[in-house]
């Protein structure tokens, strides 16, 4: 197939590329680069590369045309980022999924596959196992444009027939990920022994999914026809203080934790516990996310720390 992946050149997306590039289909990316460029040389050298802001529509028009699917991964990342830019945030999401559900149409584009959150949870459900099914409370500007444009498509797929598949990613981690999230920074601390950075008790909990099982994920519901939410989460929950100790360890480090107050631009970010269900995927796709937090630290250590 030919495929576009808008945010291409991001962590998830690069990743995405050379996946689809392996397979066999024809692959275009666009992206802005202002967060620099992830995809190595051999999957750069093998793909169509527009360097163009998704809130573009020529560009977006032109970048998919003769597309049979459109993976629409372009956003603004990292939590201190989007904090201090709600507005570009905002319009990136928006008006970049507008831009990539117009060309679509433009072109006859058969399906969408859209990079939605865990975020939209927000703070509700903390008890609880996240099914698809749970009433989200969106709290931050991200989660807020992340479910408004799984609403979006989903109204498009009614009125329209559309074919969207909104993925609702949980911790996604992996190598050539930057160290704006907490995995790489991590690492990044402990192999220099400078003193590794939790915030707030480090009780918080989180879903880490490792990327290889998030592609493969991605990559199985690009051929479902409909309209469907489907989270992407390993289902294993782990405090943020233990996933200091395991890189700690897995790195011999002689790093301290050390425990610091959150800012207050974070607040809404700090969820207490989140952890998803991947039933609807399996139930969609016949298989789930398996590589446990443990062996995805070890397989980040082995292929880009170690001789």
């Amino acid at each position: 197939m030919k495929i576009l992946i808008t945010g291409g050149a991001g962590f998830i997306g690069s990743n995405l590329a050379k996946r689809l590039v392996y397979d066999g289909h024809q692959v275009t990316v666009l992206d802005s680069l202002l967060r620099g460029n992830k995809l190595d040389k051999d999957t750069y050298s093998k793909i169509h590369f527009i360097k163009g802001d998704v809130r573009d529509l020529t560009i977006v028009t032109q970048a998919s045309v003769n597309c049979d699917v459109i993976f629409h991964f372009a956003a603004v990342l990292g939590v201190d980022i989007v904090a201090d830019n709600p507005v570009e945030t905002m319009d990136v999401e928006v008006i970049g999924t507008r831009n990539v559900v117009e060309a679509a149409a433009a072109n006859n584009v058969k399906k969408i596959m859209y990079a939605s959150t865990s975020g939209i949870y927000g703070h509700s459900a903390f008890e609880n196992t996240l099914t698809e099914e749970v009433l989200v409370d969106p709290r931050t500007s991200y989660a807020m444009a992340k479910r408004y444009n799984e609403i979006y498509l989903a109204s498009h797929h009614e009125e329209k027939g559309l074919n969207v598949t909104s993925l609702r990613f949980f911790n996604v981690y992996g190598s050539n990920q930057d160290n704006r999230m907490v995995v790489p920074l991590f690492f990044e601390q402990a192999l220099s022994n400078q003193p590794i950075t939790v915030f707030g008790s480090g009780n918080q909990t989180r879903d880490f999914t490792y990327i290889d099982d998030t592609i493969d994920a991605c990559v199985h519901l690009m051929n479902k026809t409909g309209c469907h939410i489907v989270n992407i989460a390993n289902e294993q929950e782990w405090r943020i203080a233990e996933l200091a100790v395991l890189i700690k360890d897995l790195t011999k480090s002689s790093s301290e934790i050390i425990f610091l107050e959150a800012p207050k631009k974070r607040y809404d970010y700090e969820v207490e516990r989140r952890v998803g269900s991947s039933d609807k995927l399996m139930k969609l796709v016949g298989h789930k996310p398996e590589t446990n937090l443990e062996q995805g630290l070890k397989l980040i250590y082995e292929k880009n720390y170690t001789n």
